[in-house]
C-alpha cells in the first residue's frame, strides 16, 4: 500500500478499461488518504474520456470526502483527485442523463461506510439502464450478500427512471461502521425458491408483461422442472416511472441464502418473449457453474474483501474480466492480497477467491 499522501498513477486503458476502475481507484483513494492519478481513461472506448455518468460519480467521491478533483470533465481522459475526509451527511447527485444511479451507489458505499456521521444518499438518473446493474438487482441480490459484512444499507425506489431520459431517483441511507466483517460464500446449498418482477411502464402494453413472464418460465422449467416459478408483472405507475421500458428480473434463493439472478431490458425491435427468455438463460447459465455468487455480484464483492478485516472467502463461476481488474487494482492500492483456486470438482466450473482483508478501522466511528 502507497503511502498515506502520496500520489498513485493509474492506467485506465488495461484490462476492463472503463469506468470501473474509475469507480475503485476513487473509492479506495478516498478510504486510504491516497492521491489519485488516472490516465488514458476509457482509452479504448468509441467515445473516449469521461462520460456525463463518470463526472458524477467522481464528484460524487469529492463531495463526500471535502476533496478535490482536477481536470475532470466531459471527454477528459486524466484526472487527478486528492482525498479529504469522509463527513457523511445528506448530499445529491445527478447524473441529468439516464446513467445508472447504481454505479453512483457503487462508488460511494465503500465510502460512507467509513464516514464520520450517518449518511442519506439522494441518487438520481437511471434506474434501469444497460451497461449496469438495475435497481432491482441492487436492492434484491447485491444487498442482501453486502450486508454479510456487518453493515445495514437502506435503499427506497423513489421513482424510476429509464433511457434516455433518466430521471429516476433513489434515496440511500447508511450509517458509519467501526469495521467490515470477512464474509464466507463458499457453499451453495440447493435452490428452494424461484422468483421475479416483470414489468411495463408509459405507453407500453400490459401484454409485454405476461409474454416476458411465459417466455422466462418456459424457459426455467426446461431444466428444473420441480420448483415453482412465481414472477409478478407489474405496470409502473405514470407518477412513479419517467419513460417508457420493459424488463425483468428473475431470482433464484438457495437453502444456505445465497441468491442469483437473471435480468433483461428491453430494446427497440426486440420481442418481449426475447427479454424474458434472455433473464431466463443468464439465471440458468449461473446456476450451473457450482458458484455461490452470480457473474455480475462478483466484482461487487471484491472491495469489501479487500477493507474487511480478516479472511473473506468466495465460491464463484470463471472470474469475469470486471473481477480481474477489481482484483488488479484494489491490490495496487491496498497491501490486500488475493488468491483464485480452481475448485476440483465434477461438472462445475468454479472458483474460490480468497482475500486476506487490511482490516480497515473507522477512526471516525464511536
Amino acid at each position: 500500500m502507497a503511502e498515506e499522501g502520496a500520489t498513485i498513477d493509474i492506467d485506465g486503458s488495461i484490462m476492463e478499461g472503463g469506468g470501473q476502475i474509475l469507480r475503485i481507484c476513487t473509492a479506495l483513494g478516498c478510504l486510504l488518504g491516497l492521491r489519485v492519478r488516472i490516465m488514458k481513461i476509457r482509452a479504448g472506448r468509441s467515445t473516449p474520456g469521461l462520460r456525463p455518468q463518470h463526472l458524477s460519480g467522481l464528484q460524487t467521491v469529492r463531495d463526500l470526502c471535502c476533496g478535490q478533483l482536477e481536470k475532470a470533465e466531459i471527454g477528459s481522459t486524466e484526472i487527478n483527485f486528492a482525498p479529504g475526509r469522509i463527513k457523511g451527511g445528506t448530499l445529491t447527485a445527478d447524473t441529468k442523463t439516464a446513467g445508472s444511479v447504481c454505479l453512483l451507489l457503487q462508488v460511494s458505499l465503500p465510502c460512507v461506510l467509513f464516514a464520520e456521521s450517518p449518511s442519506e444518499l439522494i441518487f438520481k438518473g437511471g434506474t434501469n439502464a444497460e451497461m449496469a446493474p438495475q435497481i432491482d438487482y441492487t436492492t434484491m441480490v447485491f444487498k442482501p450478500a453486502a450486508e454479510r459484512f456487518g453493515f445495514k444499507l437502506d435503499c427506497d425506489i423513489r421513482r424510476r427512471g429509464y433511457y434516455p431520459r433518466g430521471g429516476g431517483e433513489i434515496l440511500v441511507r447508511v450509517s458509519p461502521i467501526k469495521y467490515l466483517k470477512p464474509i464466507n460464500l463458499t457453499d451453495k446449498g440447493t435452490i428452494t425458491k424461484i422468483y421475479g418482477r416483470a414489468f411495463v411502464a408509459g405507453v407500453l402494453p400490459y401484454k409485454m408483461v405476461k409474454d416476458m413472464i411465459s417466455a422466462a418460465v418456459r424457459c426455467i422449467r426446461r431444466e428444473l422442472r420441480e420448483l415453482y416459478v412465481n414472477i409478478q408483472g407489474v405496470q409502473e405507475p405514470a407518477d412513479k416511472a419517467v419513460g417508457n421500458c420493459n424488463g425483468i428480473i428473475i431470482i433464484a434463493e438457495t437453502s444456505t441464502g445465497c441468491i442469483f439472478a437473471g435480468s433483461a431490458l428491453g430494446k427497440k425491435g426486440v420481442a418481449a418473449d426475447r427479454v424474458g427468455a434472455e433473464a431466463a438463460e443468464i439465471l440458468l447459465r449461473n446456476l450451473r457453474h457450482g458458484g455461490c455468487v452470480d457473474e455480475y455480484l462478483q466484482d461487487q464483492l471484491i472491495i469489501f474483501m479487500a477493507l474487511a478485516d480478516g479472511v473473506s472467502q468466495i465460491k464463484t463461476g470463471p472470474l469475469t474480466l470486471h473481477t480481474q481488474t477489481a482484483i488488479h487494482f484494489t491490490e495496487q492500492l491496498t497491501k490486500a492480497k488475493f488468491t483464485v483456486t480452481k475448485c476440483d470438482e465434477p461438472n462445475t466450473d468454479s472458483y474460490i477467491i480468497e482475500c486476506q482483508g487490511i482490516g480497515l478501522q473507522n477512526k471516525n466511528a464511536s
